[in-house]
């Protein structure tokens, strides 16, 4: 397994004009309709950003992203053109080595306003909707499940997108239709239904259980077209087959070391965050990596500098 000690990227400093900055991405325009998405080591909890990083999380998402992109784009378009490498660099004017391996080169397209979620299991956010009401996103759901059950069929559960400190709130498909038009929201809840099938199945084979997943995508061409991260940990949450048992929660190849820590230490959920000791960043970082080699087959190619 690769090293986790590499220095965490925590800031970007481009000379490009810098797009959006989010807790862990921050976007440049690159000439044209090129956009850079470059994928830092921040790392998030309760929707507040940790004081330090997570070696390497940033080659994760992006690598793994670039995996589903490959595999996928016969069925769904998408907006990905490359991962930033040294082959490139010159191409796209960007040819400082810590960006390679973690920055990915999308096409520019207009980012439609919801979070597609689909989910296999009733966990998290969902669990708690249908305790309260019975249903997910207008979904309504047979009563008696467990928490962490398997659902008969994946949901297409989507919601708002929100800015911090605003939080994403869920939507019925039909504020969906209402705030995209109909022709894309059923391309994007059929997108992200079949990309969520295909993944669960991939995954299933490696010992890896897809709960949930969340897409973004963006009009480009007329068309509904997929962008950001894909079935990534901090995108999804990836349970392991060995260890499933419903009825509590899931150990997972994610964020759990860190917002387990987090809990302990009675920390309010508001900024600032304490800063995370060494193991917590060593076994966080350790879960990445090896959700990326279980997903991929592969360790993760060492960082470029």
């Amino acid at each position: 397994m690769n090293s986790t000690s590499a220095e965490p990227m925590l800031t970007t400093d481009l000379s490009l004009p810098k797009v959006h900055q989010g807790k862990v991405r921050d976007l440049y325009a690159l000439p044209g309709d090129r956009l850079l998405l470059v994928a830092t080591d921040r790392v998030s909890a309760f929707d507040v950003v940790m004081p330090n990083g997570i070696p390497r999380k940033g080659e994760v998402l992006t690598r793994l992203s670039a995996y589903w992109y490959a595999r996928t784009s016969e069925v769904v378009p998408n907006a990905f053109v490359a991962i930033l490498d040294a082959a490139n660099a010159a191409e796209f004017g960007v040819t400082d080595p810590r960006y390679f391996g973690r920055s990915m080169v999308m096409r520019r397209a207009e980012v439609l306003p919801v979070e597609c979620v689909v989910r296999g299991y009733i966990t998290g956010s969902g669990w708690k909707d249908y305790l309260a009401t019975g249903a997910v996103s207008g979904n309504v759901i047979p009563p008696g499940l467990k928490m962490c059950d398997r659902l008969m069929d994946p949901l297409f559960t989507p919601s708002s997108k929100a800015e911090p400190p605003a939080h994403d709130a869920p939507m019925t498909y039909e504020q969906v239709e209402a705030l995209i038009g109909e022709a894309a929201a059923n391309a994007v809840k059929l997108r992200s239904l079949a990309l969520y099938r295909y993944g669960a199945h991939v995954c299933a084979e490696r010992g890896i259980l897809v709960a949930d997943t969340k897409y973004e995508f963006g009009m480009l061409d007329g068309e509904p077209v997929l962008i950001d991260e894909v079935m990534t940990p901090d995108s999804s949450r990836f349970w392991p087959a060995d260890q499933y048992e419903p009825g509590h929660d899931q150990p997972s190849f994610d964020k759990q070391p860190l917002r387990d820590w987090l809990e302990a230490t009675g920390w309010s959920k508001s900024p600032p965050a304490p800063v995370l000791p060494p193991e917590v960043v060593a076994s966080t970082s350790a879960r990445y990596l090896e959700a990326y080699r279980r997903i991929t087959g592969d360790d993760l190619p060492p960082p470029a500098a």
